[in-house]
C-alpha cells in the first residue's frame, strides 16, 4: 500500500479535480434551494385527572394530583401527530395548495399539499417530556402560524376524545335512570325506597357530568407558542459543503490508493 505522500504527489490533480467537481455539484444543489425557516410550538400534557368529574366534586382529591400530566401521556398525542387528519385541516385552513403552488386542482391539490406539510413538520417529545411541534417553511411569517395551528388541531382532537368519553358516560347514566324510573311503577314500597335512592344517586352523577361537559378542559397546556425565526434553519449549506469536501477527499485518496497499487503490481 503506497504511503500518503506518494499518493498526493502522484494523484493530486485527479484528487483536486474530483474534489472541485463534488463541491460544485453539491454547491449548485444547496445554493439554489430556497432557505426554510423553522418555528416550534411547545406544550405539556394536561393531567388525565383534569377531565375527570372528580376534579370538580371531590373536595380533597384535587390535592393529590398535579394539573400537569406525565411524559407518557404524550404517547397518544405523538401517534395522532402522524395522522393525515391534522395536516389536511391545517392545509384547508391556510389554503396551502396555493402556497405550495400545486399543479393539481380541488381535493387532489389539498391532499398533495397536506402530504408536503406533513413532510415539513415533526411532532416529537423532548428529553424533558415536552411536546414539540416543528414546521419548516420558506415563508418565515407563515411557519409559526402553521406550527401553532397544528398544535391547536392536536389539542382539539384530544379534547374531543375526552369529551366523547364523558358524553358516553352521561348517556349510560341517563339510560339507567330511565330504566329505574320505569321500574318504579311496578315496585312495592321497600323496592321504591331502594330505587329512589339509586335515582337520586344517578341524578347527582348526571348533573356532575353535564357540568363537566359544559366546561371542557384542555388536553395540552401550551408552554410557548411558535415564533418567527429570523434565520433560516435549512439547508445547512456550510455543513453540506464541509461534509462533501471531507467525503470527496477520502474517496479520492482511497481510489488513488487502489489505482496506485494496481500500477505498482503491473510495474
Amino acid at each position: 500500500m503506497p504511503d500518503l505522500f506518494t499518493l498526493i504527489r502522484n494523484w493530486w490533480k485527479p484528487t483536486l479535480l474530483l474534489l472541485l467537481l463534488s463541491l460544485i455539484t453539491v454547491g449548485v444543489i444547496v445554493f439554489t434551494q430556497r432557505p426554510e425557516y423553522r418555528s416550534v410550538a411547545t406544550a405539556v400534557p394536561a393531567s388525565s385527572y383534569s377531565s375527570d368529574k372528580a376534579r370538580l366534586f371531590n373536595n380533597n382529591i384535587d390535592q393529590l394530583y398535579s394539573a400537569i400530566g406525565t411524559p407518557d401521556d404524550l404517547d397518544l398525542v405523538l401517534g395522532t401527530g402522524k395522522l393525515d387528519t391534522v395536516y389536511l385541516a391545517v392545509t384547508r385552513q391556510f389554503n396551502l395548495q396555493d402556497h405550495y403552488k400545486m399543479d393539481e386542482k380541488g381535493e387532489a391539490a389539498v391532499t398533495k399539499a397536506a402530504v408536503l406539510l406533513k413532510k415539513n413538520s415533526t411532532v416529537t417529545k423532548s428529553e424533558y417530556g415536552e411536546l414539540k411541534v416543528s414546521v419548516w417553511d420558506t415563508d418565515k411569517q407563515l411557519a409559526p402560524q402553521l406550527a401553532n395551528a397544528e398544535l391547536a388541531q392536536l389539542q382539539s382532537i384530544h379534547q374531543h376524545l375526552q369529551q366523547a368519553i364523558n358524553a358516553s358516560s352521561l348517556a349510560s347514566l341517563l339510560s339507567m335512570k330511565e330504566k329505574i324510573s320505569k321500574q318504579l311503577d311496578s315496585a312495592n314500597a321497600d323496592e321504591k325506597t331502594v330505587l329512589n335512592a339509586r335515582l337520586a344517586d344517578y341524578s347527582k352523577q348526571i348533573s356532575e357530568y353535564q357540568l363537566v361537559l359544559s366546561q371542557p378542559t384542555p388536553a395540552l397546556l401550551v408552554v410557548e407558542s411558535a415564533r418567527v425565526s429570523e434565520w433560516p434553519d435549512r439547508p445547512k449549506r456550510t455543513l453540506w459543503m464541509l461534509s462533501t469536501a471531507v467525503l470527496a477527499l477520502l474517496f479520492s485518496l482511497l481510489l488513488a490508493a487502489v489505482l496506485e497499487s494496481r500500477k505498482n503490481r503491473k510495474g
